[in-house]
This record gives C-alpha cells, structure tokens and sequence, in this order.
C-alpha cells in the first residue's frame, strides 16, 4: 500500500461514497465524513514521516551502517504505535473503523466491521501494483546509493516522479 497526501481527497470521497451506496453506513453531510476519512489518512501518513525522520536521525546519531534503517525505522514504527508495510492496510481499516463509530458526521452504521474493511480495502490498494513496480525500479537505479541518506531521498524522489511522468501517471 503506498498512499501519497495527494491522493487522499480522491480515496476519502470514494470510501465514503461506496459505503453510503452500499448502505453500509448513512451520513449526515457527505463531505463531512469524507474529511473524517482524510483525517484518519492523514494522521497516518503524518506519523509515517515522524517515524522515517526519526529513523534516519537514530541512525545517523549511532553512526550505524545503513543497512540497519529498516530495523530502526520498525522499532520507531513500533514506539509510536502504527504499523508499515504489509501491517500498514490492516492498521488503517482498523483506524478507519473506529472513526466512523465515533465520527459526529456519521450518523449510523448497519454493516459489521468485516463487511466495513472489505469495501474499503479496494479503495486503499488502488495503484499498489503500479506503486510496487515504480517503486521496485527506482530500487534497483539506486542499489549504488545507500538507502536512509540525503541523496537517497533526493534521488529517490527525483527517479519515481520521472518514472511516473514517463508511465504518463503525472
């Protein structure tokens, strides 16, 4: 799963416009409940970035090889209480879940949570097999770059969205 902050507007208005459809949950104001989604989704990726940033930090204070980021970026993933990578899905829905129990724009919920994640799990994968791929070949121009460092976000950043304008993906 991989979300970016731009994406997040298009993925809320669809969660909540599939579960209204469904009749899985009505609510008082459409928009509202779709900044509720944003919100969750964006609470999220704002600790994602604290727990990257202070990963890279750790491992630049402890002067550790960069072969020991990922370690160190689980174990900040699991001081701050959120999950990554393939725990990531299931931590969001189970975030997502509670938000609209307690949520003031919604106003009832008639599906059990099982029902809730499996309609909302199709609108986060979305891209996930693009992402992998893009992501998969932006590894591999930069195995010669130790992952964590400087020039590895820059150049990181600077491949994916090259390799994305070229796939015609923006």
């Amino acid at each position: 799963m991989h979300l970016n902050r731009g994406q997040l507007p298009g993925i809320s208005r669809a969660i909540v416009k599939s579960l209204v459809d469904a009749g899985d949950i009505e609510v008082g104001s459409q928009r509202e409940a779709q900044l509720d989604v944003e919100a969750v989704l964006s609470n999220y990726l704002n600790q994602l970035d604290q727990v990257m940033s202070r990963a890279r930090s750790l491992v630049q204070q402890r002067g550790l090889p960069q072969g020991e980021f990922g370690r160190i970026k689980r174990l900040c993933a699991e001081q701050a209480g959120i999950k990554l990578d393939d725990d990531a899905l299931d931590y969001l829905l189970a975030q997502l879940i509670e938000m609209l129990m307690q949520s003031q724009s919604i106003e009832d919920v008639f599906s059990e949570d099982h029902v809730l994640k499996r309609r909302m799990r199709g609108h986060l994968g979305v891209g996930d097999d693009t992402e992998a791929r893009i992501e998969q070949e932006v590894r591999k121009k930069l195995k010669h770059v130790k992952e964590g460092t400087r020039v590895w976000e820059i150049e990181y950043a600077r491949m994916k969205a090259d390799i994305r304008r070229r796939r015609g993906g923006g």
